[in-house]
């Protein structure tokens, strides 16, 4: 990797401030990510959608279980990102079988139920590395920082449990004057195809939104952790000075 190239300022960081830097890249190169990741995950969350006649909790099941795969789109445009790069549909396309294909049943098993996923989803992405290089690889990685990237984790998903809950409790809100029991009573009944249907899409319109931040706060935190472990701030800095 050409560290000298990264658009970032590469210093050791609290793996807090790490993951506001995720924050941060993603309101930088939002474009790229809607030009990228907003059409794949939506052909996955209508195709979701289209589940709701097997169960109303289905699409939802769906949708959840799928985000390992989903957040290799967005980690491939973030990973252009640091280096200054945009990403569009062409670049994707290109790349699509690097990026989509390979370690389905991982992903889908071991990844999906990972609380460090988006911090160590470098380490097989981007790294290549596989089998025992591979755990080698995440021990090191996780040592000493299991925990916060458990936390940061643990964070996103009780903000989506809070931006689903509170955008269904909007819509209870502005009910017309004296439905709002009604309108309440409905969307908790359960298990009928409208309201499930309400919940499934309100669950994923949060979830297109929320997860790239996610995925980028994990990106930023591995970044900064290599920065500790390779020193890649003091390269940065000495090959820059040389250029």
């Amino acid at each position: 990797m050409r560290v000298d190239a990264i658009a970032l300022q590469l210093r050791p960081r609290t793996m807090a401030e790490a993951a506001d830097l995720g924050v941060l890249l993603v309101q930088r190169h939002v474009r790229s990510l809607a030009r990228t990741w907003a059409p794949v995950y939506a052909a996955v969350a209508l195709l979701a959608l289209a589940t709701i006649e097997l169960g109303a909790w289905v699409p939802g099941l769906v949708i959840f279980w799928c985000k390992p795969w989903l957040d290799r789109t967005i980690l491939f445009v973030l990973s252009r990102a640091v280096f200054g790069d945009a990403t569009s549909a062409a670049d994707l396309w290109r790349q699509r079988r690097s990026i989509w294909r390979g370690d389905l049943l991982r992903t889908l098993t071991l990844r999906r139920l990972s609380p460090w996923r988006s911090y160590t989803q470098p380490v097989a992405q981007l790294e290549g590395q596989s089998g025992a290089a591979r755990r080698r690889r995440r021990a090191q990685l996780l040592r000493g920082r299991r925990g916060a990237a458990a936390g940061v984790h643990a964070v996103y998903a009780h903000v989506e449990l809070v931006l689903v809950t509170g955008v269904l409790a909007l819509a209870v809100w502005l009910a017309p004057e004296g439905s709002h029991r009604s309108v309440l009573a409905w969307l908790g009944r359960g298990g009928t195809l409208s309201n499930g249907l309400v919940i499934s899409a309100t669950y994923a319109a949060i979830v297109l939104v929320l997860e790239p931040f996610y995925v980028a706060s994990g990106f930023a935190m591995y970044l900064n952790r290599r920065v500790e472990l390779e020193a890649w701030d003091v390269e940065q800095e000495f090959r820059r000075a040389l250029a």
